[in-house]
């Protein structure tokens, strides 16, 4: 009963707290674009995701902070609809980032070893995102169940 009691808290909660979304998410963007990645399109598309999700965050925030929202139910559904999309995108970037970071965490060269400390950085950040937004998706959906 307390871990549902918990969750109906947490699905309340004002979407303005989810200022982590755009901390994590700002940091993958600056930790793979001091990242060199030998892979461009590796790095375009972690690059794309991380500002793309980081630009949508922060638009979504402005405009509810604004009052744009009126109390609408359908702004629970595009909270849902965006959150999702990024934790799609984010899963995907931080997959894809991770396998390059394994590959080249065989090589020795210190200069490879500095590339292999930022990347593991920008990949648990990645994951890191990824989790939250998927939490603030459960949270919209509960929250969307209950209006």
């Amino acid at each position: 009963h307390l871990h549902v009691a918990f969750m109906s808290n947490l699905s309340h909660v004002h979407p303005l707290f989810h200022f982590h979304l755009q901390i994590f998410g700002g940091l993958v963007w600056i930790l793979v674009a001091s990242s060199r990645v030998s892979v461009p399109i590796l790095q375009g598309w972690v690059m794309f995701v991380s500002v793309f999700c980081f630009v949508m965050s922060t638009t979504l925030l402005c405009l509810y902070s604004c009052g744009a929202h009126g109390g609408s139910s359908s702004w629970v559904t595009l909270d849902i609809i965006c959150q999702e999309t990024a934790a799609l995108f984010y899963l995907s970037a931080a997959v894809l980032e991770a396998y390059f970071t394994y590959s080249v965490s065989t090589l020795t060269d210190p200069v490879v070893t500095t590339i292999y400390r930022e990347n593991i950085a920008a990949v648990v950040f990645a994951f890191v995102a990824t989790l939250l937004y998927v939490i603030h998706k459960v949270c919209s959906l509960l929250r969307w169940k209950s209006s």
